[in-house]
């Protein structure tokens, strides 16, 4: 999609609804200078064309039990395909995104778990597959998202 498509207005827009999806038009419409009827056109336009692909919530894993995450470097045999790659873990509850990578390792596998006696459970799975080589496991301290408030320890 040609970057002509989407002005820096647009822009704005994304950010505010990225920090807040359920921000009103209203508010959008105050910030970015625009009426409220524009920033609607805006907003359905870039669904329409696919930037907009949906709307989510933000949810505290830790207040729910799964407050650690780990990321999973997996090493598969030369022969596997890239679709058997991501079939490994993309059914697991604990796996929260899958990244194939051009080079070693195979894949990058986003976890969140509810505690160390969990991570081991869930990467013995992964290692049980019968096209795993190998693992290594990283263990998030902390992290930050783009658009995202970071709390205050």
């Amino acid at each position: 999609m040609p970057e002509d498509l989407v002005d820096d207005i647009d822009h704005e827009i994304l950010a505010l609804l990225r920090e807040d999806a359920r921000r009103t038009l209203s508010d959008i419409a105050g910030r970015v200078t625009l009426s409220t009827a524009a920033v609607k056109r805006r907003i359905d336009r870039l669904q329409q064309i696919g930037v907009i692909t949906g709307f989510t919530v933000q949810i505290d894993h830790a207040k729910l039990g799964w407050g650690i995450e780990a990321f999973t470097e997996l090493r598969f045999a030369g022969t596997t395909k890239v679709a058997d790659i991501l079939n490994t873990t993309t059914r697991m509850r604990e796996a929260q995104a899958v990244f194939t990578i051009a080079g070693d390792p195979d894949a990058l596998v986003w976890l969140r778990v509810r505690d160390m006696a969990h991570l081991q459970r869930t990467i013995d799975e992964i290692r049980r597959h019968h096209q795993v080589t190998g693992t290594k496991t990283l263990i998030a301290l902390d992290s930050w998202t783009r658009g995202h408030d970071r709390p205050t320890p």
